[in-house]
């Protein structure tokens, strides 16, 4: 069986030898990120301590970054897993406009955003790559 997040094939706004993060290319949700734990574990559990305090440390690296750039109205935390059992985290930028809210990202949309408000939170990504990458590159 393949795993796409062992066989990661899309740019990353940091890498280091044991996690990547990268901006998912998501259209609607501008800021969408993936804190990604390089070698193919399933569960948090499967983490030394240590290991378990550096993904977190990324996670919050991440989310201060969306919060300072982003400004959503709230950012939402998930780990998932069932479909691609391989830890990693989502980090969604939510706003009270978007499709879904309050509902999560992956219940039915109950409105469109308009897009000129997509467009200006997408125009926001450079800056959040380089954010979390000065963030990171700090921390090294």
């Amino acid at each position: 069986m393949t795993c796409e997040l062992c066989d990661l094939k899309v740019p990353t706004v940091y890498r280091d030898d044991k996690l990547s993060v990268i901006i998912v290319d998501d259209a609607a949700y501008p800021g969408f990120c993936r804190v990604i734990w390089n070698d193919h574990v399933k569960e948090m559990s499967d983490l030394s301590q240590e290991d378990r305090l550096a993904i977190n440390e990324a996670v919050y690296q991440v989310e201060l970054a969306l919060v300072g750039v982003m400004k959503p109205f709230k950012v939402n935390l998930a780990s998932l897993g069932n479909m691609v059992p391989h830890l990693h985290w989502h980090l969604i930028p939510r706003y009270e406009d978007d499709a879904q809210f309050p509902s999560p990202v992956w219940a039915p949309a109950v409105r469109t955003t308009d897009e000129q408000v997509l467009a200006a939170r997408r125009a926001l990504l450079p800056q959040l790559a380089a954010d979390i990458a000065r963030r990171f590159e700090e921390r090294a």
